[in-house]
């Protein structure tokens, strides 16, 4: 996603002068990216990453913090949702670290959710706590019904410690479980605003304000247009909701969809107000409305199905919250 990435873009060159709030935020980018495994016997500290300067970051400061030297591996895409991604590995004082970095605690178990240290720090701490989450598993989504800033977490605690973090600096931020991933989210537009700030991500706000701003201002001319009743409104917000379930479904199957389905995803998505009777008059050649709906509700459940195989969020996962459990 474009957001996510300008975020990171601008986040990953954030200039940190003080050694704590640059372990601070270390310690969170290796606890969401990766995790502990037993190589030869012996404790690695690993991260995968998304992008390689991040992955540079990381390395630059293992090297600068701790004097560890780490081994960078690129793996390639494995399938048509999976993209290229960076392996930053420490083997060789793979514990030491895991120690200094709250991995792992005193009686060498690991620490399921963050350092107790690192949530209870400074303000500056906590922001970094934010920046190092972000960097390793955060994203952005336009502005809007369906606006969000998410970190995916490796656990519950995890998920649990990075709200009490967001608490500590006054941005609500709420933790979900979908289909066994747990996740961090915070959504009002505000709040949202916020946590950019505190991360240093502030072109990112400025830039994500003014496409709020515009939406929010089309918005409401359509609402003054359109809403003028009760049936109008439930099915521009159907609607909107048919809309956010197949532009998912699209995005899970990829090359994956079947012809005739994914021709009738566009069809709905290349006319987002109209009926199935509309739809059905604007295809090529005409169909009828249940041959429309027909089509739409079997490209959801192959992507719901498909979604289920790859562990991640279904059709569901974008909607407007009105829609949500």
């Amino acid at each position: 996603m474009a957001l996510t990435a300008d975020v990171k873009e601008e986040l990953v060159v954030v200039e940190v002068g003080k050694t704590s709030i640059r372990a601070a935020e270390l310690a969170a980018l290796l606890r969401f990216s990766g995790g502990l495994h037993i190589i030869s016997g012996r404790i690695a500290v690993e991260a995968e990453l998304d992008t390689q300067a991040v992955a540079q970051r990381v390395r630059r400061d293992l090297a600068e913090l701790y004097g560890v030297r780490s081994e960078g591996k690129v793996i390639g895409a494995g399938g048509p949702n999976k993209s290229v991604s960076y392996v930053v590995r420490v083997v060789d004082g793979g514990e030491t670290l895991a120690r200094q970095t709250g991995l792992l605690d005193a009686r060498r178990r690991p620490v399921r959710g963050l350092p107790n240290r690192l949530t209870t720090g400074s303000r500056d701490d906590l922001a970094a706590i934010w920046r190092g989450a972000f960097l390793a598993r955060g994203s952005l989504t336009d502005p809007g019904r369906s606006a969000a800033l998410e970190v995916t977490c490796p656990g519950n605690e995890a998920a649990m410690a990075l709200v009490g973090a967001a608490g500590r600096l006054q941005v609500s931020a709420k933790a979900r479980e979908v289909r066994g991933v747990h996740r961090v989210v915070i959504r009002e537009g505000e709040a949202i605003a916020a946590m950019l700030r505190l991360m240093g991500a502030d072109k990112a706000v400025t830039a994500w304000e003014e496409l709020r701003q515009r939406k929010e201002v089309r918005a409401t001319a359509n609402r003054l247009v359109n809403f003028d009743d009760a049936n109008l409104r439930r099915s521009a917000q159907a609607a909107v909701a048919a809309c956010a379930r197949v532009e998912r479904a699209l995005e899970i199957l990829g090359d994956e969809v079947p012809v005739h389905l994914r021709y009738a995803g566009e069809l709905r998505l290349g006319h987002r107000d109209a009926s199935l009777d509309e739809l059905g008059h604007f295809a090529d050649p005409p169909m009828t409305k249940d041959a429309v709906a027909g089509r739409i509700r079997r490209l959801l459940a192959m992507a719901d199905k498909r979604a289920v195989e790859l562990g991640v969020e279904g059709t569901d996962a974008n909607l407007p919250p009105e829609f949500e459990d």
